[in-house]
């Protein structure tokens, strides 16, 4: 693909060099920002002149009289006191986005990273024999278009969920099912998926309830768990079950949610089973870990307790037994070693910080990870009601992650049905539910992963406001256009001057490639959902403002067209990367 230079690139490359003949040995960076004056305005002037202890406003006009106009710039001024706004030439811009929708990969001109690498990504982590609730949502969803974004870009991903399928609960379940058997369900092993996921569920809670009230039945559950790792026929033949009939459940939510996951890609906590030994035995031996009241700890000397003493991580317990710390370590080595990543990035909780800021120095402290190998916990914050309060059901449960995405679902095809005038009730069917699944990810990824977010799905399925709905019918709008047009084709003419609403919406479709790998570099959806939300806005904008098929002459209309089409090839595209389809009508 040939790169398309932006036209930021363009202007800060003419402004610097200007600025290096100016000032020769000064470290000189225009520091371009958008500004409501002109296209562009520098305001690095002010900082140089400070260091060379010149009159900032005298120091900007020598600039300016050195800054190679025509072709790209159009006009250059000197403002307030030191400030440089920049116009840009109309014909750069349609040139620009003429190249961009020229590009033969259909990639408009996003261009590949430098310098790809290869990330290891965990994220979208169920628990075995458990429903998937709101809390599973985030890790999912920033996950998919953290994955979506990073190949995109060129990065070798490889995808781990890591789901719960080992330890103390399955000990437990297996125990309760061997002494209960009357309490399966009669249609157990007819049904599949939901179904069957709300059968284990069931039985779940109350082998959990009998575990935490009978001491005897807990030595017996822990004795289990020992047959389980130790491969006991019978426990591994029962564990084997769960976990298929979870994957089945699994695999239904996440078609629901509009998320491929393959089979290869689901490595659990059991995958690491056979590494723990050495993992303990490797830490052990290079003094990183130490026996601390029979248990394996790491000791830090920033984290301590309540009452002043060390809080350790605890990679194998005093029975021998192993916590999630082991098989996360385990995991590391794996990664690290084995897929050769350099960069390990967990979307989990942000509660669960203080583990992963452990299990990350410990793994530095054995050489794990070092200067050539990052981690990064990408920690998201909680899902809230509207109440401002832990999404809950009235009766205070945990709301079902499959009840959540059907009301979605039905919400927004009401919307769509209220609106509709051609579609046929199977298409608006799929139509609500692209709409309903969009709408949940896209109140999710238009919030930076850090923060708390409400989940609101009147505001989720509005047409107005900052919605994937009002994204996706921008470009149902278009599409409705470009076939109104007929045998008339999108066509640039860069020799047109543009209208005010057509250079803002000419020069925000250039930024499309900046903001691309922005996003990617800094794993932030949000940067690119707030730019698609911002090009929706100028061009609904364009369209009040601007004829497209009643445009004053044939060449104007078919430029118009071809900012239609690039404006939604660029909406088609940035929301594929949030994971969010584009019906063609709405």
């Amino acid at each position: 693909m040939a790169s398309v230079t932006s036209l930021t690139a363009s202007v800060h490359q003419r402004l610097a060099t200007a600025l290096s003949a100016t000032l020769p040995e000064a470290d000189a960076d225009p520091l371009l920002r958008r500004s409501d004056r002109a296209d562009f305005q520098a305001n690095g002037i002010l900082a140089l002149a400070k260091k060379a202890k010149a009159n900032p406003r005298e120091l900007a006009t020598q600039v300016v009289d050195k800054v190679v106009t025509g072709g790209v710039i159009k006009d250059i001024e000197v403002s307030g006191p030191g400030f440089l706004n920049i116009t840009v030439t109309d014909r750069a811009i349609t040139e620009n986005l003429a190249a961009r929708a020229a590009d033969p990969e259909g990639r408009l001109g996003v261009p590949y990273a430098e310098t790809p690498g290869t990330t290891v990504i965990d994220y979208a982590q169920p628990n075995v024999a458990k429903e998937m609730h709101v809390g599973h949502l985030r890790s999912a969803v920033i996950g998919d278009s953290v994955v979506q974004l990073l190949e995109f870009t060129g990065e070798t991903v490889v995808r781990r969920h890591h789901i719960g399928d080992w330890g103390t609960q399955f000990g437990m379940l297996i125990q309760y099912l061997d002494e209960h058997p009357h309490e399966l369900d009669h249609k157990a092993g007819q049904v599949t998926g939901e179904e069957a996921m709300s059968n284990l569920d069931r039985l779940y809670k109350a082998a959990r309830r009998k575990f935490d009230a009978d001491e005897e039945f807990k030595t017996r559950a822990r004795r289990r768990v020992v047959d389980l790792q130790a491969g006991d026929p019978h426990t591994l033949a029962m564990w084997q079950k769960f976990v298929d009939e979870s994957k089945i459940y699994f695999y239904s939510v996440f078609e629901k949610l509009d998320m491929e996951i393959r089979d290869p890609d689901i490595v659990g906590e059991s995958g690491y089973n056979d590494m723990l030994a050495e993992t303990c035995r490797l830490l052990e031996e290079s003094g990183v870990a130490v026996r601390s009241e029979g248990a394996l700890c790491v000791f830090f000397d920033d984290i301590k307790g309540p009452d002043g003493n060390p809080v350790p991580l605890i990679v194998q317990k005093s029975d021998g037994g192993y916590g999630y710390a082991a098989t996360d370590l385990s995991a590391i080595r794996d990664r690290v070693f084995n897929h050769k990543a350099n960069a390990l990035l967990y979307v989990v909780d942000a509660r669960q910080s203080l583990h992963f800021k452990m299990v990350f120095e410990t793994a530095r402290r054995a050489g794990w990870l070092n200067d050539g190998v990052k981690a990064i916990q990408l920690a998201f914050g909680t899902v809230l009601g509207k109440d401002g309060k832990p999404f809950k059901t009235r009766e205070g449960e945990t709301v079902r992650l499959v009840d959540l995405l059907d009301e979605a679902i039905e919400r927004a095809s009401a919307v769509v049905r209220e609106k509709a005038q051609d579609l046929s009730e199977g298409e608006i069917t799929e139509r609500g539910t692209q709409v309903g699944i969009g709408a949940v990810k896209y109140a999710d990824l238009s919030t930076s992963a850090s923060r708390d977010y409400k989940f609101d799905l009147d505001q989720m399925v509005s047409l107005n406001g900052d919605t994937s709905v009002y994204l996706q019918y921008a470009y149902a709008r278009i599409q409705s256009i470009l076939r109104k047009a007929g045998d008339v084709r999108p066509a640039a003419h860069p020799e047109l001057a543009l209208s005010e609403a057509e250079r803002a919406l000419g020069l925000h479709m250039d930024q499309f490639a900046e903001t691309v790998a922005e996003a990617a570099a800094e794993y932030a959806p949000h940067k690119l959902a707030g730019y698609l939300y911002q090009l929706a806005s100028f061009y609904t904008s364009f369209y009040d403002k601007c004829p497209v098929l009643k445009a004053e002459t044939p060449e104007q209309v078919e430029n118009r067209l071809f900012l239609c089409d690039v404006t939604a090839r660029t909406l088609h595209q940035g929301m594929a990367l949030l994971g969010i389809r584009t019906p063609e009508r709405l």
